[in-house]
């Protein structure tokens, strides 16, 4: 064991700058949980009251997942901004502001869908555009002398996130219901406008990586290089790949245009494009040595490989945001027991505030398995990587929707369901979120080589959107007459189906990702001294 580096562990300190950071995220995160929960409710009561009763539920969750994916797919263009242009904190700082005006929208145009609406998007643009950017600022906080700090504060800034979610969750139900949207979205807004003061207070202190500049080895230019390399009578099979995934992706997204809707037609040929081209690049990235060096080339490689942990992580996506539009909707059908003592009344009078149980139990799961869990299994001889870590959650998710589907099954024969009974649920839900939301964040930023951190973060968050995506595509399905016809067929209600069918999705991913980390080479991408 090396002598010379536990004085440096001892010494080393928490970055002065980082309360900045994690009192930012804190605000930010009360105005945007304080308005995602209370979305899906206004819709169904306020919004889409023009729509039939019978078919509001089904087009407050399309609203809802729709917003979500939108929240997740702007990373790509904050974290290009952010790595090309900007840098971090300029580009934090912008979007910042469109961030909220997109409050200001919301609140002025409860009314209105086109003022509505366009609220949403202003704010899925802030929202998404600086997600990458805030966690990856975090780790450009922390060098190799301190980095053994960085996983202790991800877990604070994790922790902080659920912090300002808690109270956003408990209390805008109140406002809704007590002072109308117009004060429900517009505290929230003021959050936000708070959170974007206590950045730029900040702004002396902090270590701002640059931009990285043109780079003739950059990750696409790898990309094109590998794909177009041809020397005589050699085949270009991963050009052929990448070419048939560009003409399914065109072929998807005019097909889909015209029979789907905008989002799930662009979600659905980039992921084609992805899918395909990451593949085709595989198989003649060395052809690309000689023409970039070999860093350039095994960090194209390791991108590669994180691409597939987070294509795997997608369906826990799906589950975890569910629990704001389907288990709200669920709850809604159960009995709200506030004549019992035991049921703090006063606190939770609304199915939607049972969400507070989320950020609850991430305050307390998080020191819980630092302290205890972690602990105990590293004694027991069980190390507790990143990976499983992951793996393991996906599969308590599959077990926290089994939960869910067998409390709609006790709906739908008619008995008088308690919503206290959602507690396991949540609880089971919050603990796979824990091990994989939060460890993820630590993995993306240190799996990304130096010049693809923002963009890396970006691909981590935009496979929340694929989660949403499979939500909106389950949905559709749901719609069609054969397909209910066959739900019909098992004996189960809609909705208890659906529920079931999540969780086998989430246990067939964790069998997947299991398989795959067994062969994933671990990286260290924290920046020198």
């Amino acid at each position: 064991m090396s002598t010379t580096a536990e004085p440096a562990a001892i010494e080393a300190r928490v970055p002065r700058q980082i309360p900045y950071i994690i009192g930012n995220e804190a605000c930010e995160r009360f105005g945007f949980y304080g308005m995602r929960n209370i979305l899906t409710p206004f819709l169904i009561g306020t919004l889409l009251l023009y729509a039939p009763e019978a078919e509001r539920a089904g087009i407050a969750k399309d609203v809802f997942h729709t917003f979500v994916i939108g929240v997740y797919f702007f990373p790509l263009l904050g974290g290009w901004l952010s790595d090309r242009f900007f840098g971090k904190y300029r580009t934090t700082l912008w979007l910042s502001l469109v961030y909220c005006l997109g409050f200001v929208c919301l609140s002025l145009s409860t009314d209105s869908r086109t003022g509505f609406y366009t609220g949403l998007f202003l704010i899925a643009l802030g929202s998404g555009g600086i997600k990458p950017l805030v966690s990856a600022f975090v780790g450009d906080q922390f060098d190799q002398t301190n980095k053994h700090l960085a996983k202790v504060v991800y877990d604070a800034f994790y922790w902080t996130i659920n912090f300002g979610s808690f109270f956003a969750s408990l209390l805008m139900p109140i406002l809704l219901r007590k002072y109308g949207p117009a004060i429900a979205f517009g505290v929230p807004g003021a959050l936000m406008f708070i959170a974007t003061l206590i950045f730029w207070l900040g702004r002396r202190r902090y270590v701002m990586v640059p931009p990285s500049p043109p780079n003739p080895h950059s990750f696409l230019r790898v990309v094109r290089t590998a794909l177009l390399a041809h020397e005589p009578g050699q085949a270009r099979p991963g050009l052929a790949i990448a070419g048939i995934g560009g003409l399914f992706a065109l072929a998807s997204l005019t097909w889909l245009l015209a029979h789907s809707d905008f989002v799930i037609a662009v979600l659905v040929a980039l992921g084609l494009l992805i899918a395909f081209g990451g593949v085709g690049t595989s198989l003649q990235l060395e052809r690309a040595r000689g023409a970039h060096p070999d860093e350039a080339i095994d960090g194209v490689r390791a991108v590669l490989r994180i691409l597939i942990v987070f294509a795997i992580i997608t369906p826990f996506w799906s589950l975890f945001d569910q629990k704001a539009s389907t288990w709200v909707i669920q709850g809604n059908a159960m009995h709200m027991p506030l004549e019992q003592w035991w049921w703090p009344s006063g606190l939770v009078a609304s199915p939607a505030q049972m969400q507070a149980l989320n950020p609850i139990f991430v305050m307390l799961m998080i020191p819980f398995n630092n302290l205890v869990l972690y602990p105990l299994l590293r004694r027991r001889g069980i190390e507790v990587t990143a990976l499983r870590r992951m793996g393991v959650g996906l599969a308590f998710a599959g077990i926290a929707w089994i939960v869910a589907g067998l409390l709609q099954l006790g709906l739908d024969g008619g008995d008088a369901v308690s919503i206290a009974w959602q507690i396991l649920p949540y609880a089971l839900l919050t603990f796979a979120e824990v091990l994989v939301s939060a460890t993820g964040l630590e993995f993306a930023y240190s799996q990304a080589p130096p010049s693809m951190k923002g963009t890396i973060m970006s691909f981590w968050l935009l496979s929340v959107s694929y989660g949403n995506l499979w939500v909106l595509v389950t949905n559709a399905a749901v719609r069609n007459d054969a397909v209910t016809a066959r739900i019909a067929q098992t004996g189960l209600g809609e909705n208890a189906f659906l529920m079931f069918f999540f969780a086998g999705f989430a246990f067939l991913a964790a069998l997947a990702f299991a398989l795959y980390a067994r062969r994933y080479p671990m990286q260290d991408h924290y920046r020198a001294a």
